[in-house]
C-alpha cells in the first residue's frame, strides 16, 4: 500500500496509530517509512496514508524492540536550568544527563549507555527559577501521558509565598481563576506550613502557579514540583537524576 489517497474523514496512519496508544506520531511516522506497520495485512511505507477506523494495525516486533529500549529519566533540576532548548544563555537540565549525576540511589537496575542521553524530550516544563521532578523521556506515550491535550495525570508542588491570602483568594486559587481568557481546571490547594503553599494541578500553562498567586495577591518565592502522576521526587538529590524502574507508572 502506497497511495496517500483516502477519504478526509479517515485519519492519517500515523495519527490513528498514536490514537490507539501504540507509539507516538513522530515514532509512527519512522515505523512506516522503516516498513514495520502492516494495515489488514499490507505493508504501508508511505505517509500521508489514511486508514479507515475499522483497519486492523499490525506493527512488526522490530519496531516493538526499539521501543523497548527507549528510558524516562526523573531529573531534579536545579535552579538556572531551563527545562527545553537552552535560551539566554542558560543550559538546558538534560545537559545533567550524565553518569557523574546518575544517583546512587537508583532503584531502577538500568545500567547506563551513552545512547540513554540522546533524544531526550521534556514531558512538561519548570521554569528557570523552579526546582523539582522534571521528566526527560524518550518515549512519545509517557510524553502524550503527561503533557497531551487530554492528560489528565496530577502534578504537585510546593510554593512558598509572601503576602496575604484571604479566604476568597483561596478559593479563587481552586476554581475560578482566568489565564488568557481561559478559565482553569480545578486545583487543590492549601496551606502546608506557615508560608508554603501546597498545589496540585491537572494542566500546566506557562508560569502557570506563579500568575495565579499574582492575582490573588501572592509573590511567589520558591516553587518545587515534589510529584507527577504517581512518581514522587522522594530523596533524588538536586542535579541528579535516576530512570523511571520497570513497572513504575505514572
Amino acid at each position: 500500500m502506497t497511495e496517500a489517497a483516502g477519504p478526509a474523514d479517515e485519519p492519517r496512519l500515523s495519527k490513528r496509530m498514536g490514537e490507539l496508544g501504540l507509539c507516538s506520531r513522530r515514532e509512527a511516522e519512522e515505523w512506516i517509512v522503516n516498513g514495520w506497520v502492516r494495515v489488514d495485512g499490507r505493508v504501508v511505507d508511505t505517509l500521508g496514508v489514511r486508514v479507515p477506523r475499522t483497519a486492523r494495525i499490525e506493527v512488526d516486533p522490530a519496531a516493538r524492540a526499539q521501543q523497548s529500549e527507549q528510558v524516562t529519566i526523573i531529573l531534579h533540576k536545579p535552579l538556572g536550568y531551563v527545562s527545553g532548548q537552552a535560551e539566554d544563555g542558560y543550559e538546558p537540565a538534560v545537559v545533567l544527563v550524565r553518569p557523574e549525576n546518575h544517583w546512587s540511589g537508583d532503584p531502577s537496575g538500568i545500567a547506563f549507555k551513552p545512547a540513554h542521553a540522546q533524544g531526550l524530550a521534556p514531558a512538561g516544563r519548570l521554569d528557570i527559577d523552579s526546582t523539582g521532578l522534571l521528566v526527560l523521556t524518550q518515549d512519545g506515550r509517557i510524553a502524550k501521558q503527561l503533557i497531551g491535550a487530554d492528560s489528565n495525570v496530577e502534578k504537585e508542588y510546593l510554593v512558598r509565598v509572601e503576602g496575604h491570602l484571604s479566604d476568597r483568594g483561596l478559593q479563587l486559587l481552586h476554581h475560578g481563576l482566568k489565564l488568557d481568557g481561559v478559565t482553569l481546571r480545578p486545583a487543590q490547594v492549601g496551606w502546608q506550613n506557615s508560608d508554603q503553599l501546597r498545589f496540585v494541578l491537572r494542566e500546566g500553562r506557562k508560569r502557570q502557579i506563579r500568575r495565579m498567586c499574582e492575582l490573588v495577591g501572592l509573590r511567589v518565592t520558591g516553587l518545587k514540583r515534589v510529584r507527577s502522576g504517581r512518581v514522587l521526587l522522594g530523596a533524588l538529590p538536586a542535579g541528579q537524576w535516576r530512570y523511571l524502574a520497570p513497572g513504575e507508572q505514572f
